[in-house]
């Protein structure tokens, strides 16, 4: 048996995985019931060769976990959603994915790497060394992501949503940790994890801090647009680096990963037994885990 990396995200009242080509996203409906929905697609890097390239890989795998986070926000939100029409048009559900994909990437751009660019251009008026003047928009750059999520968790729904981010990482490091994945153990396990999305994010903004540095143009417009088209570059960069930590049991791996981690006491909560019970649904259904356990502990399990 070979030995996977399962990701996965909270959605509305539950928790995607997902396994190589396959993910499943199990939903505790309003009547308490579970849903769980299992779909099989073919990654982005194995349908081109060039595409499992590090940094490349990277960008496209975040693209790939973007449209997918997407569609299944979508799936979980509609079991809520009490206009729902009983039959829905896939064509203009696509659609509608598209936009939503491509507004989330605007918006992104926009808030946490124009405007602090913006920011920093009326504050060079004053300081004129260039370094100083990145570390400082890179500084702005990281308290507008600590607002922005501070903000949004005071919502109900998302504290909701964070509380089974967290029900997300304690199955999976349960899972990795080779125990038996019962509600009892999960709830042993952290809910902090070294490959989190959140973890991703927060380097994103360490890199381009020192990306930016090394970039000294004159002209205002040139400057904002270097930003917009080295983002590509920078989260493959932060990918190849989320990997790394998540790989390496080193302590330089640990060390490095402690700064997303503490992160990650923003975005994940501690879940309640009923929570654990809908990701641990959701990793059953992509990975039958206590053959994988047994692997694990007989020593079988293939890299």
């Amino acid at each position: 048996m070979k030995k996977v990396r399962i990701g996965g995200q909270a959605v509305i009242e539950g928790v995607m995985m997902k396994n190589g080509g396959q993910y499943a996203v199990a939903v505790r409906k309003p009547n308490q019931e579970i849903e769980v929905k299992v779909e099989e697609y073919i990654p982005v890097g194995e349908r081109y060769r060039v595409l499992r390239l590090p940094v490349i890989r990277g960008i496209f795998n975040f693209i790939e976990s973007l449209v997918l986070g997407v569609k299944t926000l979508t799936y979980s939100a509609a079991f809520f959603d009490e206009e729902e029409a009983e039959a829905s048009d896939s064509k203009k559900d696509n659609l509608l994915m598209i936009v939503t994909v491509c507004f989330s990437v605007i918006f992104a751009i926009a808030l946490f790497m124009l405007f602090p660019a913006f920011i920093a251009e009326l504050i060079g008026k004053a300081v004129k060394n260039h370094f100083l003047l990145a570390m400082i928009e890179g500084v702005i750059r990281l308290v507008i992501f600590l607002l922005y999520v501070a903000l949004i968790s005071v919502m109900k729904d998302i504290r909701r949503v964070f509380m089974y981010h967290g029900a997300e990482h304690k199955s999976i490091n349960c899972l990795e940790a080779g125990d038996p994945l019962t509600t009892e153990n999960v709830r042993k396990h952290s809910r902090y994890h070294k490959r989190c999305g959140t973890s991703f994010l927060f380097v994103v903004m360490i890199i381009s801090i020192i990306a930016f540095m090394f970039i000294d143009v004159d002209t205002v417009w040139l400057r904002m647009l270097l930003r917009v088209l080295l983002v590509p570059l920078i989260a493959g960069i932060s990918y190849e680096f989320i990997m790394f930590t998540g790989r390496s049991r080193s302590k330089l791996a640990y060390i490095l990963s402690v700064p997303g981690m503490w992160i990650q006491r923003m975005t994940t909560r501690e879940p309640d037994e009923d929570m654990i019970e809908v990701a641990v649904r959701s990793v059953e259904a992509v990975l039958d885990w206590k053959a994988y356990e047994e692997a694990m502990h007989n020593g079988t399990l293939e890299d």
